[in-house]
């Protein structure tokens, strides 16, 4: 089976690490730039490093940009750029672009002309910061949309010892417990009488607020049966 096929449009520091990352997973990654320095920096890291204007149909259709099976346009600063990069790979027939935003009206515009997925990588690592600073068992969190999200917490010293009915997570906070982590193996869908051990990591989906709230209570040491 063909592995599929990426290309990175933008150099800067999220696009060459999506770069090497596709290229350390075995992908075939074809790295683009208008800075030659940074083409330089990558080309022994991918399979392709190209100086390159992406705003230019006609170098594009010649670097065969309509052939990959998905795009990533990580251009920075230069929002028309960005722009005009993600119409230029849609009319070239790429079928999944994914386009990194640097806010959300720029994100709207992406949408509209086309982009099938925006992400925005600074607003994002932010609030995972944030997350961090504030609940110190907060191992990851991951935004699925402006009002969902999903966190990795690992289990506070209150849960420990108590079944999942006994917790009732989901009835006190309105979030559901997808899944329990111990030592890199994942119970996906644990049932209500599965207890927390020490050392568990609890994947857990919600409302942003309800997590929030789930977060807060159980960093405070709130004790089983408390809301």
């Amino acid at each position: 089976m063909r592995k599929k096929q990426f290309a990175v449009i933008g150099l800067g520091r999220f696009g060459s690490s999506v770069a090497r990352s596709l290229s350390d997973m075995g992908f075939e990654v074809l790295a683009i730039d208008s800075h030659e320095q940074r083409v330089q920096d990558l080309s022994n890291e991918v399979t392709f490093a190209v100086t390159a204007d992406s705003t230019d149909d006609d170098a594009m259709r010649a670097l065969g940009i309509g052939n990959f099976d998905v795009v990533v346009v990580a251009i920075g600063e230069d929002i028309q750029a960005s722009i005009l990069t993600t119409l230029v790979v849609k009319e070239l027939g790429v079928r999944h672009v994914i386009v990194k935003a640097q806010d959300e009206l720029h994100g709207k515009v992406l949408h509209k002309i086309g982009a099938d997925k925006v992400v925005y990588p600074e607003r994002d690592m932010g609030m995972r910061v944030a997350h961090h600073l504030i609940m110190p068992n907060i191992i990851d969190f991951i935004e699925l949309s402006e009002e969902h999200g999903i966190v990795e917490l690992k289990a506070p010293e209150a849960m420990i010892g108590h079944s999942l009915k006994e917790l009732d997570i989901r009835a006190k906070y309105g979030c559901n417990v997808m899944g329990i982590k111990n030592n890199g193996r994942m119970n996906i869908s644990p049932n209500a009488n599965d207890s927390i051990r020490s050392g568990d990591i609890l994947v857990v989906v919600g409302r942003n607020q309800d997590l929030t709230r789930l977060e807060t209570a159980y960093s405070a040491g709130l004790k089983v049966g408390e809301r």
